[in-house]
């Protein structure tokens, strides 16, 4: 009798469409916080419904990504490592990132500056976190 072991390791790079919301997810959130850029400039209230629409975006993106690492995540055999931290941090960019929408979400000028502040981080992190989740993951084994 043979006994194979299928040993499921984390995805070494992410599938299309995880790659595909997870870049998405950087234009979105890097468009909010040029809109707020441009806002804080110009005081024309459009620019932060702009932004308030770019971040819902993001948000949609960073969210369904954030499912396809979790579920990548429960895959892997072992948990530690790159896999986990590509996980916190797009968790942390999808948190900060709604935090950012509630901002925005009130009325005129009150956005600013915290709104501003916050669309620089969430931008960090999604870079971040887009940087992280594209490049070659491992959560165990060489290679």
């Amino acid at each position: 009798m043979t006994v194979t072991t299928h040993s499921i390791t984390y995805r070494c790079t992410p599938g299309p469409l995880h790659a595909v919301l997870l870049g998405g997810t950087v234009p979105l959130f890097l468009g909010g916080l040029l809109s707020d850029i441009a806002y804080f400039r110009t005081y024309q209230i459009q620019w932060s419904n702009f932004a308030s629409w770019l971040i819902a975006g993001g948000l949609l993106f960073c969210g369904l990504a954030l499912l396809f690492a979790l579920v990548n995540l429960f895959r892997a055999q072992h948990k530690a490592g790159r896999p986990v931290m590509y996980f916190l941090l797009l968790l942390l960019t999808w948190v900060l990132g709604l935090v950012n929408a509630f901002e925005h979400a009130k009325d005129a000028w009150a956005v600013m500056p915290a709104g501003l502040v916050l669309s620089v981080v969430v931008t960090l992190l999604a870079c971040l976190s887009a940087w992280t989740g594209l490049s070659n993951l491992r959560s165990g084994g060489a290679q």
